[in-house]
């Protein structure tokens, strides 16, 4: 399956996803992003630097805010390089595998709960298959 398809199909096509995207692990580059997403260098960098555990970055941002397509977050919760953040009644679940950054971007109208859950099985099938 292409990354491409991850995004359109194992994030964005459950229902549970507004808009998603696969960034590597290094935060220098984005694999595959819906369409209507644009994520900027230095917001894949920021997201990079919480997910690998670096605690200026994490602390940044809870102070802050985490950036995302120019839309900020507000971060409520990181763990174990997973993280959570909000907007409103929107949110952003991010987790990482071996070599990539699963984003997803939830609307009001989802549960938070059910997008990180999308989003953490992702990246832990991705892990399970090497990347």
């Amino acid at each position: 399956m292409s990354w491409q398809a991850f995004v359109d199909t194992s994030l964005v096509g459950t229902g549970n996803i507004a808009k998603g995207a696969i960034l590597s692990l290094a935060g220098d580059s984005a694999w595959a992003t819906s369409t209507d997403l644009t994520i900027q260098p230095a917001e894949m960098k920021v997201i990079a630097d919480i997910v690998s555990k670096n605690a200026d970055a994490e602390a940044k941002a809870y102070a802050e805010g985490l950036y995302i397509a120019g839309q900020r977050f507000v971060l409520t919760r990181v763990d174990e390089g997973d993280l959570y953040a909000r907007a409103g009644r929107e949110g952003v679940a991010i987790a990482a595998s071996k070599q990539a950054i699963v984003v997803g971007i939830h609307s009001e109208t989802t549960q938070a709960g059910n997008a990180t859950l999308v989003v953490t099985a992702l990246a832990d099938h991705l892990k399970k298959t090497g990347y």
